[in-house]
């Protein structure tokens, strides 16, 4: 399962492999934009990737990571909104392995550009899985191409070879999970770098 986390549409998207090939199981979004108070929002995205986790049993998790722009409140929101819905996905299934993915990481995989706009991916979503999805919100499109991202990234070759090492910074793999090392860490290493 695929989760594009949102505070007003949040999107999901399921796949299921079958002999190799990704095959579309299901795709949506979370509609939040008529609940007014933020707690209540957190309350209902639990219920409802709670529900989501119950009624189709996903073996993975992925989600997009939220962007890093230039609205610190914004970027909070996105935090918690994800970080609820990751809760509600250890408390149905404590074991489930969740992977975490940048956007530009997602659009690369799908389209082949990390730049895409939401249109081109949601046109690859349907090229890829041969469906005719066209949702009222792209956010559930967006969903699906979380999904996809992560079953192309896990089931590289490369990848599997490597034990996810190769996926650092793009989220997903014990390493990306235990942080990077610390600018002092670094300095310390690196002291030719250091301009004075």
């Amino acid at each position: 399962m695929g989760i594009d986390p949102g505070t007003n549409y949040m999107g999901y998207g399921i796949i299921d492999i079958v002999a190799g090939k990704p095959q579309a199981v299901v795709l949506g979004e979370i509609d939040m934009h008529k609940i007014k108070d933020s707690n209540q929002k957190l309350h209902y995205i639990f219920e409802r990737v709670s529900s989501l986790m119950e009624g189709y049993h996903p073996q993975e998790v992925a989600f997009e990571s939220p962007f890093f722009g230039e609205n610190v409140q914004s970027m909070l929101k996105l935090g918690r909104a994800q970080g609820v819905a990751i809760a509600a996905v250890l408390n149905v299934d404590s074991s489930t392995p969740i992977a975490e993915y940048a956007p530009s990481r997602i659009k690369q995989a799908i389209t082949g550009r990390g730049q895409a706009s939401k249109e081109q991916v949601a046109t690859m979503i349907n090229s890829i899985l041969g469906t005719d999805y066209t949702p009222r919100k792209l956010d559930a499109t967006d969903g699906m191409a979380v999904a996809l991202c992560h079953w192309f990234t896990s089931s590289n070759v490369l990848t599997q070879v490597t034990s996810g090492e190769k996926r650092k910074g793009l989220g997903g793999d014990s390493k990306s999970r235990k942080g990077s090392l610390s600018w002092e860490s670094f300095a310390k290493s690196n002291p030719q770098r250091i301009k004075r």
